[in-house]
């Protein structure tokens, strides 16, 4: 468990955030996620949602079924969360 989880608890949406986080500046699938967290398909696109609602996270669509996301770099909220990520990274929580 790291610092993140210690403060806010180890629930689905931060792990979907800090899945993102360590892929920083690359675009995942639902799948990946889902596959790389250990968290079900829906729980993941269940989770993503206020994620891009807040426009932490970006959505691409590749034809009709075919969604991509990976962290808005562009907007201050996003660098804001890497942030404090990081220097809770380096603080013993």
């Amino acid at each position: 468990m790291d610092a993140l989880e210690k403060i806010f608890g180890k629930t689905a949406q931060i792990t979907v955030l800090k899945n993102l986080i360590h892929h920083k500046g690359e675009s995942t699938y639902l799948s990946g996620i889902a596959e790389e967290t250990g968290l079900s398909h829906s729980s993941v696109a269940r989770v993503i949602e206020p994620l891009l609602e807040a426009n932490i996270v970006t959505e691409k669509r590749l034809g009709k079924q075919i969604r991509t996301f990976s962290l808005n770099l562009d907007n201050k909220l996003t660098l804001l969360v890497l942030d404090f990520y990081g220097d809770l990274a380096k603080m013993k929580v």
